[in-house]
């Protein structure tokens, strides 16, 4: 009995011991856009917007050729034209909702205009 006692006070001690969570820390942070080297998407035959949707979440809601959450990219390039980069780019910035339905896009606050008109730019590649 008195090594339970024992190996419950040094349990209780060990677990108390641990640092706090600080639940003041934010937790939602939008983390830094990742570092796309062009050299070598250009090198591994990709356009450059195909490497920047393939190293984000873009394939977590998008596909080339068939709908999932979102529209495809095909879709996508049917419906619009290079007249609507601009207009895409910042879709893709700030998230939007009802063009395709009621879910919302997520947005991507922390990626650069230029990235996000190539994004667009190889998107508009995918025309019928």
């Amino acid at each position: 009995m008195k090594k339970y006692v024992v190996i419950c006070v040094l349990v209780m001690a060990a677990s108390c011991s641990k640092k706090p969570i600080d639940s003041a820390k934010e937790s939602n942070v939008m983390l830094e856009e990742p570092t796309l080297k062009v050299v070598d998407s250009a090198a591994a035959g990709k356009h450059e917007g195909l490497a920047l949707i393939e190293g984000m979440d873009c394939l977590t809601c998008h596909k080339t050729d068939t709908r999932l959450v979102g529209p495809s990219y095909q879709e996508v390039a049917d419906k619009y034209t290079d007249a609507d980069i601009e207009m895409l780019a910042n879709k893709i910035i700030d998230g939007g909702k009802g063009n395709w339905g009621e879910i919302p896009m997520t947005p991507h606050a922390g990626m650069s205009k230029e990235n996000a008109k190539k994004m667009v730019e190889y998107i508009l590649t995918l025309k019928k």
